[in-house]
């Protein structure tokens, strides 16, 4: 397992799990703000490849966070 530190940044972002995603793609990136946010609906196909300056924020149909976002 790799893990990646950021500088005055996290890479993981349990906290936001349960709000909505407009709120979580904020606070990325005003914590991040060269990292890339991705909204994606849970179970949507996507490639798996890693890229360390990306974040992807899986939502539900209501557009709530359902996985814990992190750098990948």
């Amino acid at each position: 397992m790799v893990v990646f530190v950021y500088a005055g940044g996290n890479y993981r972002w349990p906290n936001l799990v349960g709000k909505r995603w407009q709120y979580a793609k904020r606070k990325i990136e005003e914590e991040l703000p060269r990292v890339g946010v991705a909204v994606m609906r849970r179970g949507a196909i996507r490639i798996e490849d890693f890229c360390c300056n990306r974040v992807i924020v899986y939502v539900d149909d209501s557009g709530i966070v359902v996985e814990v976002p992190v750098i990948g």
